[in-house]
């Protein structure tokens, strides 16, 4: 369905790629974490976690852009188009 210029579906999936993407950069850094840790490396490790639970914040908010965009969808004013 599209709204407003946007097909609805196209920009979940969208969304879903980017989340794809960031989990598993969020999976090399804590594995690069975890290396620092026991290459005794703790300033490196503590940032490596910092930056991992960033990632984790930036997910969660797409998760959150996604539930947000079928109730926006419906608000927004405009045409929709939908295939019969």
């Amino acid at each position: 369905m599209c709204t407003n210029g946007v097909n609805i579906g196209q920009f979940e999936m969208m969304v879903e790629q980017i989340d794809d993407h960031l989990k598993l950069e969020r999976r090399w850094t804590h594995n690069l974490a975890h290396k620092a840790e026991d290459a005794g490396f703790t300033t490196v490790s503590e940032k490596m976690h910092q930056a991992q639970a960033l990632l984790d914040d930036v997910r969660a908010m797409l998760d959150e852009a996604k539930d947000a965009l079928e109730s926006d969808a419906e608000l927004a004013s405009g045409v929709s188009v939908s295939l019969v």
